[in-house]
């Protein structure tokens, strides 16, 4: 596939028009992004993704699970942007469990001796090419590290090979360098506790690091850090994970899952850190109400609070930063409610609600929960196929409109195998246990320490069960058409109704594709870009 992409970017020609990775331009957000200029604004870079994974139910390690991830990535390769150097692609990743044996071992060889798994965390950092920026992104890495309370015990520079990515200059110029910063866990934190001291911790050295910057990306990006799990990724296309990253080949490198993503820049221009996997969701569609989720993010900021922070909650703002993708501010957003209390399948829920007003199928208990969540959080809505994990659990949904494809099997030895579509990993007819498809507003959810496929209606029933959601919903809610009525006063009826319409901004469009709808059928019209017939 063929990305189309804006023909000035290439043309030598016209020099005002050449990307310019040196970061003068405070109006750009990406290391090799073009200026806005003219009509062309690099906010409106839009286009599909391909996203998938391999999960043991049981949770049971092996490299095996990380290699099928690589090939069913290699196989999602169609589903991924080229741009016109062939070499390079909009990005692709993958996200595993932290593999303690491979990790034990080659830093046992530097001279570190791990603490047990568990009980130390690991940061993949992008980090600057430039010797003196990248040691001065470390020092802020150790400073705020001591700060927090959170010892830095080892550094790793990753083992890379870029043979396969493209000698371009202006490409090669955006390509990181790969720090792996290891993490002590604080005597008397549980393992959610750590996780949270290092979401704080990520979020205090990323504060920092945009202030010095004035928000310009200077190269310096922190792509996970964790307890649980890691992430490799970048601006690749999908065959170049595995050959850029010697780790992903080792097969002492072994995780019980593999979440996997091929990247077709939809909202914004590729760069490496935008890539998917982020920290914890993988994404094949868009967020095509982004920017009302954003600011009603932003706006939270000044009335929300946990004790699970305390005073500390200030230390994690700005939820999201400008110039993000959906995903990534999608990512924020869920990253937000599970570190403040809510357990993944309940946030996923809040984020991405199934269709529950007016459906007479779904019982009165799921739709209080839905009710009274739809107070707290405004839908995220796509066309959106997501996949997340949290490294105990892995599942995906779909929004509501269901207008994005997954389909899923599982196997009698306990492989559970989401992709875009089916047939990413051979697998024989014979061991195939279970085939099926994401539902819209459905969600599939594996529990590694269950050891088994939690199904959506026990999902939904725990978490609509949870709380007295109705009585919560009566004693708070007030109905608009219970009100007294208050005297209108009559609208004018010297103007036309066309003048009136031009007078509060109607379009053709709003009354066609908008009001008609609405007035035929109560609600909403639903539409996607382009055809999403299911098959």
């Amino acid at each position: 596939m063929t990305k189309m992409t804006p023909s000035c970017d290439f043309d030598r020609s016209r020099p005002a028009c050449k990307i310019d990775t040196r970061r003068t331009d405070k109006t750009r957000t990406h290391v090799g992004l073009p200026v806005a200029q003219g009509l062309y604004d690099p906010r409106n870079e839009h286009d599909a993704c391909g996203v998938g994974f391999v999960a043991h139910m049981k949770g049971e390690k092996s490299h095996a699970i990380v290699a099928d991830g690589l090939a069913m990535l290699e196989n999602l390769t169609h589903r991924g942007a080229v741009g016109a150097d062939p070499l390079m692609g909009d990005g692709a990743g993958m996200l595993v469990q932290i593999p303690d044996g491979f990790f034990r071992t080659v830093m046992a060889g530097q001279g570190t001796n791990l603490p047990e798994a568990g009980d130390y965390a690991v940061a993949h950092v992008f980090v600057p090419q430039d010797e003196a920026l990248r040691a001065h992104c470390v020092d802020i890495v150790r400073e705020a590290a001591a700060a927090e309370g959170v010892e830095m015990i080892a550094l790793r520079d990753v083992p890379v090979d870029n043979a396969s990515l493209s000698k371009d200059p202006d490409i090669a110029a955006s390509e990181p360098a790969h720090v792996q910063v290891f993490f002590a866990r604080p005597k008397g934190l549980d393992e959610d506790t750590f996780e949270r001291r290092l979401f704080i911790l990520r979020k205090v050295i990323s504060n920092r690091v945009y202030g010095e910057t004035d928000g310009r990306d200077n190269g310096f990006y922190i792509v996970s850090l964790s307890a649980r799990t890691i992430v490799y990724k970048g601006m690749f296309l999908a065959y170049q994970l595995g050959a850029y990253y010697d780790d992903l080949r080792d097969p002492r490198f072994e995780s019980a899952v593999a979440l996997v993503h091929q990247r077709f820049s939809t909202n914004t221009f590729p760069s490496w850190k935008l890539s998917h996997p982020y920290r914890m969701v993988a994404h094949n569609g868009e967020i095509n109400t982004l920017r009302g989720n954003v600011n009603w993010m932003a706006a939270r900021q000044a009335s929300v609070a946990s004790p699970l922070f305390g005073d500390e909650i200030s230390k994690i703002w700005p939820i999201s930063y400008e110039g993000q993708s959906d995903t990534a501010c999608f990512d924020n957003a869920l990253e937000f409610l599970v570190q403040g209390g809510y357990s993944m399948a309940h946030a996923v829920m809040m984020l991405i609600p199934e269709a529950w007003a007016g459906n007479t199928l779904m019982s009165d208990e799921r739709k209080a929960f839905y009710e009274y969540h739809a107070c707290l959080m405004e839908p995220w809505d796509g066309p959106a196929a997501v996949a997340f994990t949290d490294g105990r659990q892995i599942g995906a949904t779909l929004d509501r409109n269901g207008l994005r494809p997954a389909r899923y099997i599982v196997t009698d030895d306990d492989r559970v195998i989401m992709a875009s579509e089916a047939g990413v990993i051979t697998v024989p007819e014979e061991k195939v246990v279970t085939k099926w498809r994401l539902q819209p507003g459905k969600m599939l959810l594996i529990d590694m320490d269950k050891g088994r496929i939690v199904s959506d209606e026990e999902i939904k029933h725990e978490m609509a069960s949870m709380h007295p959601y109705r009585g919560w919903v009566e004693s708070t809610q007030i109905i608009l058409e219970d009100l007294d009525p208050v005297p209108v006063r009559p609208m004018r009826d010297d103007v036309t109704l066309l003048d009136k319409q031009q007078a509060f901004g109607y379009t053709q469009e709003d009354t066609k594709i908008l009001m008609a709808p609405m007035a035929t059928t109560g609600q909403e019209a639903i539409g996607s870009m382009g055809t999403d017939t299911p098959i």
